[in-house]
């Protein structure tokens, strides 16, 4: 898996949790759908840390809550 294969599990992960569609975790986070769908679909490949930001503020989890998986800490580093 990439990081923004990563991201996608854990938004993905997120909203099945919580119990909450793409649209009403972007109503939650006060981002368009569009954006948050772009990253879910492939359009984004590099969502600002920002949108993952306000992500996290909507479903009132730190940023080290969003990161701190099994997926982000398994990954390979992706500059060698």
């Amino acid at each position: 898996m990439n990081t923004i294969g990563a991201i996608k599990a854990r938004i993905k992960r997120l909203c099945f949790e919580n119990d909450i569609t793409l649209n009403k975790l972007a109503n939650l986070c006060g981002v368009s759908p569009s954006s948050i769908k772009n990253i879910m679909y492939g359009k984004s490949c590099n969502p600002k840390i920002l949108t993952i930001k306000m992500i996290c503020d909507g479903l009132n989890i730190t940023l080290a809550d969003f990161f701190n998986t099994k997926e982000f800490n398994s990954l390979e580093q992706e500059l060698k």
